[in-house]
This record gives structure tokens, C-alpha cells and sequence, in this order.
């Protein structure tokens, strides 16, 4: 499998953060999450080595060849900042901005990923992921996502007008349970929660230290076996938890 390896400086720290869905439920109401979420940019600044962003952390996001959508240009100039400041940002797509192409990487520099990634730091095996289409069951959104990444379905829709695809996007971001993850916001039981199994499954022919996912928005930092952890870094729509590695993960809630 191919690794990427991360040595850590003395004194600095890995952060990971998921699912924002920023632009939710509306523009005036996710402006006030998207301050808070620069406060913490701001606060972990100083000795954040690397940023992990983990997908979703727009509630639709799509490019055309000369357009991206309006907005959230405070969140990615903070983003750039980082960037500028020599820290690392890797961004993974999520179900709601999986047709990112080239503008996070030409315009502020991250790395973009669109599928899980093995990761080593601090002497630590790490798997990342957003963490839908994994694991088992969800089939109804497996096919929903192979339409959408469809390069035909893609290729149509980006000839829509981008005032009317945006509207159409919004519309089933938010109202289409599927999408909108409306129906993933219990806890169901290690034997029931597709990445919990997906991640036991990997235990089996893989030595993984941390699991790190977004995607089911349920914040949590459960013990596997082999002194495995699962870690679900919850939203920042209810719980503004965030990941935080030196030597150990720890899951936090960011309250200012």
C-alpha cells in the first residue's frame, strides 16, 4: 500500500477537522459557524504542522472550467494563510464536495485526495477517509454516488447554467436524506456502524494505530482491537469537535 510519511517537528502538531457544510442551512446562518471555524484556523495556527481537512466542508461545492461557486472566501483565505505559513493542507472529498478538481490545489496549494490514504506520523499508522461508499450496507447511496462521478452525468451537468445547477444542488443537498446524512445522527451499535466494521475488517490483513474519519458526524474515539482506535471527528454544525495528534489523538471541542 503507499504511505506517506510525516515527521513531525519538535513542538508541532497534526489537526484534523470534518464536515463544516458550509452554506447550510443558508448563507447569513453558515456565516456564524464559518467565524467560529476561522477563530480555530487562527488558534491552531502557531503550531499546527499539518491540517487535515476531511470532506464536506462545503455543503455543495462544484467547478466549472472558469467558475466556482460564491463564497467562503474568509474560510479559504484562511486556508491560504496556512498554506503561506508553510502548513500542510490535505483535503479529502466528501459526499457534498466530491466533484472538487484543481482550484483548492492551483489556487491555495493543498492536496487533494479522493479516496482513503495510509498515512504514517509520529511512528503511528494512520488510515483517513471521509468515510461514505466504505464499508458495508449504504447501497442506496453507493449507487447515487457512482451517478454523480459518473464522468458522463458530470459532463451534462456541468452545461446546466451554474445559478440554475447551484439551485438544483442546494435543493437536494439539503432535502435528499441520502445526501444530507439527515438519517445518521444516532449511534448504532459497533456490530451495525459501516465504518466500525469496515475498520475491524481492516484489522484483519492491515496493523492500523488510527482510524480517522468525518462523514457520520457523530463524535466519538472508540478502542478496536490491537490498540487500535476508531476516531469519528464529529461536525462543526452541533459539536465543533476537532482531532489533535503529537503523540496521542485526542478529540476536542472548540468553544470560543
Amino acid at each position: 500500500m503507499l504511505k506517506t510519511t510525516i515527521n513531525l517537528e519538535p513542538g508541532k502538531k497534526v489537526y484534523f477537522a470534518s464536515d463544516q457544510h458550509f452554506g447550510a442551512p443558508t448563507p447569513k446562518e453558515s456565516k456564524v459557524r464559518e467565524e467560529k471555524f476561522i477563530r480555530w484556523m487562527d488558534e491552531i495556527k502557531e503550531d499546527a504542522q499539518v491540517l487535515f481537512l476531511m470532506g464536506d466542508l462545503f455543503d455543495f461545492w462544484h467547478e466549472w472550467k472558469h467558475v466556482v461557486p460564491k463564497g467562503y472566501i474568509r474560510v479559504l483565505g484562511k486556508i491560504a494563510e496556512l498554506k503561506d505559513r508553510g502548513i500542510h493542507i490535505y483535503f479529502f472529498v466528501g459526499n457534498h464536495d466530491l466533484w472538487m478538481k484543481d482550484y483548492l490545489e492551483e489556487e491555495i496549494g493543498c492536496t487533494v485526495f479522493y479516496q482513503k490514504q495510509y498515512f504514517e506520523m509520529g511512528g503511528k499508522q494512520f488510515l483517513l477517509a471521509h468515510g461514505d461508499g466504505l464499508g458495508p450496507g449504504d447501497k442506496g447511496y453507493k449507487r447515487m454516488k457512482k451517478l454523480f462521478t459518473n464522468p458522463v452525468a458530470q459532463w451534462f451537468f456541468k452545461w446546466l447554467h451554474p445559478d440554475i445547477a447551484m439551485k438544483i444542488a442546494l435543493y437536494l443537498s439539503q432535502k435528499n436524506k441520502m445526501i444530507s446524512g439527515e438519517e445518521d445522527k444516532e449511534f448504532l451499535g459497533e456490530d451495525k456502524e459501516f465504518l466500525i466494521i469496515y475498520s475491524k475488517e481492516k484489522l484483519k490483513t492491515e496493523k492500523i494505530d488510527y482510524f480517522v474519519y468525518g462523514h457520520r458526524h457523530l463524535p466519538m474515539v472508540l478502542d478496536l482491537e490491537q490498540n487500535s482506535k476508531y476516531i469519528n471527528l464529529g461536525d462543526w454544525i452541533s459539536y465543533y469537535t476537532y482531532g489533535v495528534f503529537e503523540k496521542d489523538f485526542e478529540l476536542k471541542v472548540f468553544e470560543k
